[in-house]
């Protein structure tokens, strides 16, 4: 399976804000952002006059790179939103957030969108009762995320019951903190996505 192995923090100053890629990093002076504010490469630092494409573009990288898809994967998920009713950059948002990979990320089970692509891919995942270990699966309404029941005794479930508590939750989601699972409760609407993304820019990159 293909992925991007790079320097995670590279995007996030390419990008000029942080995409927290990396969970608590970027809440530290150690974050790339903090520490190298300019832009990566050698001319990094000098001043460029964009385009309106190439805005449009940035922002489309900028919420590839923030869910963590590959170009593939998110014309796939573009065309998906395309052929569904209602707005087109509201419906991709909500492609995105119910990936299955995000959803784990969002009920606090992982630090970042990267570790729990990771958490899914190893097998410690149900949804509904069976083990997925497709983290682009897409979620739908009632359905039940925990864990398996093998990987509730590994090191990985003790340091996120520790940390979970910490943490908030997206307000489409219902965890139920005992049992350690969660259930999407409803379809994420614009206002309950905090992702700053400005989608209607990257209805029109691929509408040009």
């Amino acid at each position: 399976m293909a992925r991007y192995t790079d320097a995670v923090c590279r995007l996030c100053r390419r990008q000029g804000e942080k995409l927290f890629l990396k969970g608590d990093r970027c809440f530290s002076p150690k974050c790339g952002v903090e520490r190298r504010p300019a832009p990566p490469g050698q001319h990094g630092a000098r001043r460029r006059k964009v385009s309106e494409h190439g805005l449009q573009l940035k922002e489309k990288q900028k919420a590839r790179q923030v869910y963590g898809v590959l170009e593939r994967q998110f014309r796939r998920h573009y065309a998906a939103a395309s052929n569904r009713p209602g707005v087109v950059g509201e419906n991709l948002l909500q492609e995105l957030e119910l990936r299955l990979d995000n959803v784990v990320y969002r009920l606090g089970f992982a630090d970042s969108r990267s570790q729990a692509r990771q958490t899914v891919n190893h097998g410690h995942i149900t949804v509904n009762g069976r083990k997925a270990r497709t983290p682009s699966m897409r979620a739908k309404v009632g359905d039940t995320v925990s864990w398996v029941p093998s990987s509730r005794k590994g090191e990985l479930f003790k340091m996120v019951s520790e940390t979970i508590k910490g943490k908030a939750v997206a307000d489409w989601l219902n965890l139920d903190m005992a049992q350690m699972s969660g259930k999407v409760g409803s379809v994420p609407m614009r206002g309950q996505i905090d992702t700053k993304l400005n989608e209607q820019a990257i209805v029109e990159f691929y509408s040009r």
